[in-house]
């Protein structure tokens, strides 16, 4: 009996066989919901970290309850301003990295 070498799959084969390669449609809309998940958790994290209710943030920012609601469950649909705007109320720093060939563009 032949025995067969196990061999581990890597996170990018799994998404490259069941996604799609990088650079394809499916595969960018994927990416792209996945940052605007962990987005949100970061903005709900902060906001815990604050001890501030998701009405109260809204105050803060400007918007209801609901739209915070929606940004903590995904990101989505929210503008960049509004995103900073949140951010700044939780008094927490983000940073947008943009990578043009070999330079960087920082937006704080």
């Amino acid at each position: 009996m032949a025995t067969k070498e196990l061999r581990k799959t890597t996170l990018a084969e799994m998404k490259d066989k069941y996604i799609g390669k990088e650079g394809t449609t499916e595969r960018d809309a994927y990416e792209y919901e996945l940052k605007m998940e962990v987005l949100g958790k970061m903005i709900k994290t902060a906001r815990k970290e604050r001890n501030l209710t998701q009405e109260q943030l809204g105050k803060l920012v400007g918007v209801q309850k609901s739209q915070i609601s929606k940004l903590e469950s995904s990101a989505n649909s929210a503008t960049v301003d509004t995103i900073l705007k949140v951010f700044k109320a939780l008094k927490a720093e983000i940073n947008f990295h943009v990578k043009m060939e070999d330079n960087f563009i920082k937006l704080a």
